[in-house]
């Protein structure tokens, strides 16, 4: 890694930090009547908060999906830190930002800015060194297996089949609908996509907390027996323990219990593993502190004998989770596919129903589309 020379003939070490930009961008949703509904939520845009940092001639990028507020905070509390600092080691600078954030407030939106940030300064090292991120990762894998998500509940039933379908279509062997908003209406929603799928593919389910937990427990039996349903996601709060636990002793021997997607910090996972809540865990890398964070939490996972999933963001994930030794799946996720093709070239699409980093391509392999972006643009200007 160092026979590489950067920055006009500076090694690595000498490199420093010269410039950090923040931009964020709403791409309305294509749900039907322009919005899209989960169990406990309805939105009508994706917002993506883009930061970029610059060094030695290279910039590298990273991301978040949230409020144009993260933006403003990446801005405020973490641009002025890094400027001047060396590169060479992405987690010491995130656990300045974590200091840096103590009072800002860690959870929700610091997270979400230090995970950005984060996974930017580890593009950036890679781009230096011009290897794909994978290969600056301890990787113990090549490749991420993916599931189809989207499926949400405003969907009309043909567009739901069509969707989940569609991706069994194209070689990936696990589908995900969103449930539990109206549960009276999931038994046909189910019995539609199990006919559309066939018996193979593996249905799996996410209640974004909306029942109780007896509630939880009852649908968590029928999904099981009636349609053979293998993954039951957030079917309480992830805040209530207590609730998952119950869930995941007295549930379906072979209908697994999974959350994590809200854990900001290294507390939230170990509440969610010690003792366990969860079959499996979940990791966000644009919330929970980056790739650095992700790192621990899959050493985490491995001790406590757990796979560990991606939630969303498939672009930044399919390098970063190659890391993970449990890896699970990553969840490909309609909403941020769409506005990663968008946004960028160089996204991935799934091959045998996972998702394969590209070795030929420095970093990330993303390059932003700013003319396409542009439209959307919703905090900053274009660079010049």
């Amino acid at each position: 890694m160092t026979g590489r020379t950067v920055g006009g003939g500076a090694g690595l070490d000498g490199c420093r930090i010269d410039a950090v930009d923040v931009h964020a961008f709403e791409v309305p949703t294509d749900g039907p009547d322009g919005s899209e509904q989960d169990g406990t939520l309805e939105w009508d845009s994706t917002t993506m908060v883009l930061v970029r940092v610059h060094a030695g001639g290279r910039t590298g990028l990273g991301y978040t999906y949230g409020d144009v507020s993260v933006a403003s905070f990446v801005a405020s509390k973490l641009a002025p830190l890094l400027d001047g600092q060396k590169v060479t080691a992405p987690p010491e600078l995130w656990q300045r930002m974590g200091a840096q954030i103590r009072n800002a407030g860690r959870p929700g939106v610091g997270a979400m800015a230090v995970s950005a940030v984060d996974v930017a300064l580890w593009d950036l090292k890679a781009r230096l060194l011009d290897l794909p991120l994978v290969r600056l990762l301890p990787a113990h894998h090549d490749r991420v297996p993916v599931y189809g998500s989207g499926g949400f509940t405003n969907y009309p039933i043909d567009r739901l089949t069509d969707q989940l379908a569609g991706w069994v279509g194209q070689g990936i062997p696990r589908v995900k609908l969103k449930t539990s908003r109206e549960p009276e209406r999931d038994p046909n929603r189910l019995t539609a996509v199990r006919k559309a799928i066939g018996d193979e593919p593996e249905i799996f389910t996410d209640a974004n907390g909306a029942l109780s937990r007896k509630e939880a427990l009852y649908w968590a039996r029928r999904f099981h027996d009636e349609w053979d349903v293998r993954w039951l996601e957030e079917p309480v709060s992830s805040a209530d323990l207590e609730g998952l636990r119950m869930l995941r002793d007295r549930g379906p021997e072979r209908l697994e219990i999974a959350a994590g997607e809200y854990a900001f910090t290294s507390r939230d996972f170990v509440n969610l593993v010690d003792p366990p809540a969860v079959d499996c865990l979940q990791a966000d890398i644009t919330r929970c502190g980056g790739i650095t964070a992700l790192l621990e939490v899959a050493g985490l996972s491995a001790t406590r004998h757990l796979d560990l999933s991606a939630h969303c963001a498939p672009a930044l994930s399919a390098h970063a989770f190659c890391a993970v030794r449990r890896l699970r799946h990553l969840e490909y996720f309609h909403d941020h596919v769409r506005v990663e093709r968008l946004l960028f070239d160089g996204t991935l699409s799934p091959e045998e129903g996972a998702l394969r980093p590209d070795p030929g391509r420095p970093g990330l392999g993303l390059e932003i589309k700013w003319a396409d972006a542009e439209p959307h643009r919703v905090y900053a200007a274009q660079p010049v």
